[in-house]
């Protein structure tokens, strides 16, 4: 059980499946144009998740509140790796809706979404977040997360190049 705000119910959180395609879609969208980054149209998005949602190695975690609509959700790809005898998880968004954030919905997702690729066999999970964002980074370090590279003591780095 998660902690949450005095008063605030806990969300209900499921694994989404084909038929959340239009939701995860528009989540992604909101999340997109919130922080003003480059995106598909919500409906080309959800078409895309279609695709994704079919896949095995593709995780969609949903919060929903008590009425069933969408709070927020977390999307994570799994990929093989020589390191662990199971895959490494990518944490590629974690989304909570403006003015349901800080109640515990972030936590809720991001503990789910864990557990979900735990029980595939996944070894590591990796999250990639903006430097100057430093609210997520305090958020995913609260959660054990480091960007130290074990027994170092330089940050890891990421690096991207768009084709």
């Amino acid at each position: 059980m998660i902690a949450l705000p005095a008063g605030v119910p806990e969300p209900r959180v499921r694994t989404a499946v084909q038929g959340d395609a239009d939701v995860a879609g528009a989540l992604l969208y909101a999340f997109n144009t919130e922080f003003e980054s480059p995106t598909p149209t919500a409906q080309l998005l959800g078409e895309r998740f279609r695709r994704l949602l079919a896949r095995p190695d593709v995780v969609v975690v949903l919060a929903e509140d008590e009425a069933g609509d969408a709070t927020g959700f977390a999307l994570l790809t799994l990929r093989p790796t020589p390191y662990y005898d199971g895959p490494l998880a990518q944490l590629e968004e974690l989304y909570v809706r403006p003015g349901l954030r800080d109640q515990g919905i972030g936590t809720v997702l991001l503990t789910a979404s864990i557990d979900r690729v735990r029980s595939r066999g996944v070894g590591e999970m990796h999250i990639n977040v903006d430097e100057i964002d430093v609210d997520t980074r305090r958020f995913y370090e609260r959660h054990g997360f480091v960007n130290i590279e074990p027994g170092t003591g330089y940050r890891m780095l990421c690096y991207l190049r768009e084709f």
